[in-house]
């Protein structure tokens, strides 16, 4: 396993005919034998493999039962002969070889090899002796289809099928065409079903390999998947936050500021107006605090979370940032159209969020002695219009970054809409006020969870 960027990697040894599996650890885990058939590391044949095993095991028990039978037709055709005890001896010495095979192995070393020749040979002269046993040739097919090269192991099919040719032809009173064929063609159809079984069962093995690992990359995908959405909301969080702080605290503690300097200058001349000032500093303080203990507990604006929706969250702001401004600044409220159906709560926060920044832009950068709110409902979408009567300023010049610390409104109302899949449209000429104008569709197409940077 290979970790990167936190996730976990596989790295997997596709398996190929004739080559050696390899896992990450260094560990073997199978290597393909001769016709396809898979051997394990510890030289077992078949031990993953039910079917495989219960062939083995088959043509284990059909040796000996075809071994048992040959003998004791032996023994009752030709009893008392000379040669019985040779049958016997050579009898119980091929079962004892054969009984070595498992032990050995299934696959093609040297040991198995020689293994290999010596059963053959003792059944060999076996059958010369007797032409019975013969007919425990076909498990010896199977053995050594198993462990032999695939043209190896057809030599010895051959060899075996002239043997077994020879014999019937000796048992036989006569030359019978059939004992001819016969063997061969058994022989042939059973090599081509034991070669086509084992590799059915090499594909089906590899198949199942394959499909395990898709599954494994699924998964491993998924888990990929998630951490990216994970770590994508999380920036999209710290960046809502980020616009969130800016449009509340970073504004209250701006407009705090202008009050507490105006009045420090004015202290002195005109008390009166200097206690004003503090105390609209202490009110916005107040609203900052409120909106602070909002952040710790849900989050949602506090002007949203006394209920009343929208409408009446602009309007208590309007009357707000009027009251606040004490005559320098009047704040109008209008609501048109009806609206048809609930607006989520993310569209509701972004749009006062959004009034709540341009009001605070207007203070600080218009000079203006108006401005209105106005909300209206449409069909399709929900459109807030933030104008004023100050100086203005040519949209163009604040398309460049800032090189202060100032200019994150309008990239956070950008960042906002944006979101939601709206858009934020800026008229305005120097010495002709501004307007702002925020729409937001009611069906909003799936918007990017994270927003592009937008010029300060």
């Amino acid at each position: 396993m290979v970790r990167s960027e936190g996730y976990e990697v596989e790295h997997r040894t596709r398996r190929a005919p004739g080559t050696v599996t390899g896992r990450t650890d260094g560990t073997v885990t199978g290597r393909t034998g001769a016709f396809g058939e898979s051997e394990s590391g510890n030289g077992a044949t078949g031990t993953g493999d039910p079917d495989a095993r219960s062939l083995a095991l088959l043509m284990h028990a059909a040796f000996f039962l075809l071994l048992g039978a040959s003998l004791a037709r032996f023994l009752l055709r030709h009893p008392g002969e000379a040669r019985t005890p040779w049958i016997i001896a050579l009898s119980v010495a091929l079962a004892v070889l054969y009984v070595l095979g498992p032990v050995l192995g299934s696959r093609p070393t040297p040991r198995s090899v020689v293994w290999l020749g010596v059963l053959v040979a003792v059944w060999m002269v076996l059958v010369v002796l007797a032409p019975s046993f013969a007919w425990c040739a076909v498990p010896l097919f199977y053995t050594g289809l198993r462990i032999l090269p695939p043209r190896a192991a057809l030599a010895l099919v051959a060899l075996l099928t002239v043997f077994v040719v020879a014999a019937q032809l000796r048992l036989a009173d006569g030359f019978d065409p059939n004992l001819v064929l016969a063997p061969p063609a058994v022989a042939a159809v059973a090599t081509a079903v034991f070669v086509h079984t084992r590799r059915q069962a090499v594909r089906q093995r590899e198949l199942s390999e394959r499909q395990g690992e898709l599954i494994d990359d699924l998964l491993r995908t998924r888990r990929e998947l998630a951490a990216i959405e994970r770590r994508e909301g999380t920036l999209a969080e710290r960046q809502r936050l980020s616009m969130e702080i800016h449009d509340t605290l970073a504004q209250g503690l701006s407009s705090q500021q202008m009050l507490l300097q105006a009045a420090d200058r004015t202290w002195d001349a005109d008390p009166a107006t200097a206690r004003r000032h503090v105390r609209t500093a202490t009110g916005i303080a107040e609203r900052n605090l409120a909106e602070a203990r909002r952040f710790v507990h849900d989050l949602a604006p506090a002007d949203l979370a006394e209920g009343g929706g929208l409408e009446a969250a602009l309007h208590a702001l309007a009357a707000r940032e009027t009251a606040q401004a004490q005559g320098r600044l009047t704040v109008r409220c209008h609501v048109e159209g009806e609206q048809h159906s609930a607006l989520p709560d993310r569209v509701q926060s972004a749009l006062l969020r959004i009034a709540q920044g341009a009001l605070a832009n207007v203070k600080e950068h218009a000079h203006a002695t108006e401005a209105a709110l106005t909300l209206t409902h449409l069909d399709d979408r929900i459109v807030l219009d933030i104008a004023d009567n100050g100086q203005g300023f040519a949209p163009a010049e604040r398309t460049g970054p800032s090189g202060g610390v100032r200019g994150h409104g309008l990239p956070a109302m950008r960042a906002r809409l944006h979101q939601l899949g709206g858009t934020l449209t800026i008229e305005s000429a120097p010495g002709e006020g501004t307007v702002l104008s925020a729409a937001v569709p009611l069906t909003p197409a799936p918007a990017p969870t994270t927003a592009p940077e937008a010029p300060a």
